[in-house]
Order: structure tokens, then sequence, then C-alpha cells
């Protein structure tokens, strides 16, 4: 069973609770874990849980986080697909430029085709990214996913999304090849995407949100708090299941290495919150 059902990724059917697989990699998203066999443990129990959406990428570590799902669930199920992202590189001083020239993503999608041990990446996210976390950034996208979409029509991708991106590129990029996903900041403090969100639905493009706990106030956060306690769960499991319940092109890829909080996130995906619960959320933006 599909935790939270299911949704479309153009023609892939994935879990609408997903899996995000950053945090995998060691202290700061670099190198390998402090404890591999608790990482490989987790990717392997959000399979068998139901998740057939896992997001990465061989920026992650470097390679250390494509690495661990290789190892962790190679080969694949024909029902798991595993998206990731170009756009980025890291540094040795652990920063994350941008890496948009026509080398730069060509070597990326190769890059995750060797260590995730593919012939065919199933999604491939275009990520921007701008000075200090600044985002989205105002450049044209059309050279950069021009890149991709060749890529895409040599047979090494199947799909293309988009990350870190205004309605603006994401409109640029859809007249150049279609887009399947777009992954955007947004959770119940944050409503910046809303329309964004809402213009997506309604062509049937899945939304995906990161950050699911981020830029809270301590107000919000009691708010947040208090509605958890009403329902008897964990103020990220109501995040996760606010989320879920915003719109149904909403696809979640909550990040974690503990075991303990995979079962927790993933039961979000049951977790129905009711009416008064869902407007004291609403009314937190």
């Amino acid at each position: 069973m599909s935790p939270g059902g299911t949704h479309t990724l153009g023609d892939l059917t994935v879990s609408r609770m997903g899996y995000g697989a950053m945090r995998l990699s060691g202290p700061g998203i670099w190198g390998p874990p402090s404890d591999r066999d608790t990482a490989i443990a987790v990717l392997r129990e959000a399979v068998e849980l139901g998740v057939t959406h896992i997001d990465t990428s061989d920026f992650y570590g470097p390679h250390a986080t494509n690495e661990l799902i290789r190892e962790a669930l190679h080969p694949y199920s024909d029902s798991l697909h595993i998206v990731t992202k170009v756009g980025a590189k890291r540094t040795p001083d652990k920063g994350w430029p941008a890496a948009l020239s026509r080398e730069e993503l060509t070597s990326a999608v190769h890059d995750n085709l060797r260590n995730l041990g593919v012939d065919v990446l199933d999604v491939v996210n275009l990520r921007l990214a701008g000075e200090h976390g600044v985002f989205p950034i105002p450049v044209s996208i059309t050279e950069p996913f021009e890149v991709l979409a060749e890529l895409r029509q040599q047979g090494l991708i199947r799909h293309l999304g988009l990350s870190h991106v205004s309605a603006e590129q994401v409109k640029e990029a859809r007249s150049i090849a279609p887009v399947v996903c777009v992954q955007n900041e947004y959770n119940v403090a944050n409503r910046a995407n809303d329309g964004l969100l809402d213009a997506l639905a309604a062509i049937n493009i899945p939304f995906v949100p990161y950050f699911p706990l981020g830029g809270f106030t301590p107000l919000q956060s009691g708010v947040l708090d208090d509605c958890a306690r009403r329902v008897d769960a964990t103020p990220m499991q109501v995040a996760l299941a606010w989320l879920l319940q915003r719109s149904p092109n909403i696809l979640l890829i909550p990040g974690t290495s503990s075991p303990q909080h995979l079962r927790e996130n993933i039961a979000a995906a049951d977790l129905k919150l009711p009416a008064d619960v869902v407007a004291d959320l609403d009314a937190l933006a």
C-alpha cells in the first residue's frame, strides 16, 4: 500500500509520501554517514513501508548518498522511482555553487547514472541556486534546461523537473520540454508559493515542498505544538499531514537518518486532521 496514496510523475506512479535521502550523508551533507548500516536500513525500510519515490542528488556527499542508495536497493524494483537533481556542485569548503554550464550539467547526469547504477534516470530536476541560499534567482532557464532536454532526447533521462524556481521560469521551461514536477520551499508557515502550487494543481503537475518545518516563528511553533497535542501526534506529523491535505498534487519527501523518525513520517500519511485543526494551521500564514 502506498503511503498517502499515489500520484504520477509523467508516466511514473509514485507514493505521495516519499523519502528524501539528503540527510543520509555525513554532517553538513558532506562525506559518508557516521553509521552506514543504519543509513542502509533506513532506505530499505522506507521501501518496505511502501515508499516508491526517493529524492536524491549526486552532489549530496558528494556521491555518498547515491552510492548508499545503490548499495541498499539495487537492483531496483520496477515500482521504485528515483528523482535526482543537477545544477549545483560541492566545493572543498563545503559550498554549494551553481553548476549550470553544458559541461557541468552533462557531467552531473553521468555521475548520477554511474553512482545510482542505472542506464536511464527517472526524473532529473534542474536546480537553480542563488548566492547565500536566495531562491529563486531571476535568470533565464532556457540554456541549462535545453541541455537537459537534449540529454532526455538521447535517452539518458525519462522526465524533467525544476527546483528553486519562479512561475515565470516554470513557464519558460515548459516551452522547451515537459515539466513533471516542481520542488520549492513550502510549509504551514511559509506560503509564498501558494499561487504557483495552485497553478500547477490546475494542470496536474506535482509540487514537491521541502523544509516542511522550516522558518517557523515561536508563535507559529506554539500553535503547531498545540495542534499536535489535540490529535495525539508529533508536530512534524501534523505539518506533513497538513501538506497532504492542502492539495492533491503535493508529494512529500521528508528526510531523516533515523528509523524511528522514518516510521513517524510515513505514519503521518494516515493522519486526517479535523477541520478545527486545519483552520488553526491555515491561519498561521
